[in-house]
């Protein structure tokens, strides 16, 4: 129990397992969710974009965009500046869900960090950034 990639693993599972349980009435998958997060930021993304975005694997974000289609969350529409590529953009219902989606996830995050004080638990928000970016150099 004192390895960092092992705590790490551990810990995003838990969230997961929590974020799961605390969204599953919308039916919403944890990885659902992270779509419908990052295109808050920017709607209108592209497919590839998404990918890069959010580090997850061609096959799996087709799935769950596809999915998505399914469940009204998401739109797609050609994009102007490519032909070829198709933007996604979410629906009204996707970002009503979205918006009860955020809320619970603070929720998740206040119960992790609950025995933290705001300084630590502003620490280890800065520690974890710091690993991720140390990872993504190497």
């Amino acid at each position: 129990m004192h390895s960092a990639g092992f705590l790490a693993n551990l810990m995003a599972r838990k969230f997961a397992a929590r974020l799961q349980h605390e969204v599953r009435d919308l039916g919403l998958a944890p990885a659902q969710f992270m779509v419908l997060a990052e295109m808050a930021e920017r709607d209108g993304l592209t497919q590839r974009q998404l990918v890069e975005r959010l580090e997850v694997e061609q096959a799996t974000m087709a799935n769950t965009l596809a999915r998505m289609e399914r469940d009204g969350l998401i739109r797609r529409a050609i994009s102007d500046a490519d032909r070829r590529a198709k933007c996604i953009f979410v629906t009204d219902k996707g970002r009503s869900r979205l918006e009860i989606a955020f809320q619970r996830a603070q929720k998740v995050n206040a119960i992790a960090t609950s025995d933290l004080t705001s300084q630590e638990t502003e620490m280890f928000v800065n520690l974890m950034n710091k690993v991720i970016e140390t990872l993504k150099r190497h």
